[in-house]
């Protein structure tokens, strides 16, 4: 049986609350992001992030010591693969977008990529590992 050193994670919130003086919500809000003063911050355990993997590696105690292993993509955060999805999504709605009507109906390019981001967000949303499509890439 082979050993393996894994790096898992998980998101702390952390949280402030401070009142400021402004014109508008909006204007609160930006002093509010803008103010780098964490001084009296608050961890809030209660509402800790999933745990994900951020690191894999061949051996015992190999952490950073050896070449890293990829990942499979179903251990990552869920809401980092899901920005990373939007970029595919957009891209298949502008080809949908731009395409003339009488090539929508019958062109495997737009059908394949549109089925390809169907499939990968139903993954995403499954926390199941990512579908290979042709050529083998998920």
């Amino acid at each position: 049986m082979h050993c393996f050193t894994i790096e898992t994670t998980y998101r702390l919130p952390v949280y402030r609350q401070r009142t400021y003086e402004a014109e508008t919500l909006e204007q609160a809000c930006r002093l509010a992001i803008e103010d780098d003063d964490w001084s009296e911050q608050k961890e809030d355990c209660d509402c800790s992030g999933e745990t994900y993997v951020t690191g894999a590696w061949p051996g015992e105690d190999a952490a950073y010591r050896v070449t890293a292993l990829a990942v499979p993509l179903q251990f990552g955060e869920d809401v980092q693969r899901k920005a990373d999805h939007f970029e595919t999504l957009l891209s298949v709605l502008k080809v949908l977008a731009h395409a003339p009507e009488d090539e929508q109906s019958d062109s495997p390019l737009w059908r394949q990529r549109t089925d390809a981001a169907i499939a990968k967000a139903k993954a995403i949303i499954a926390r199941a590992r990512d579908p290979v499509t042709e050529g083998g890439e998920p």
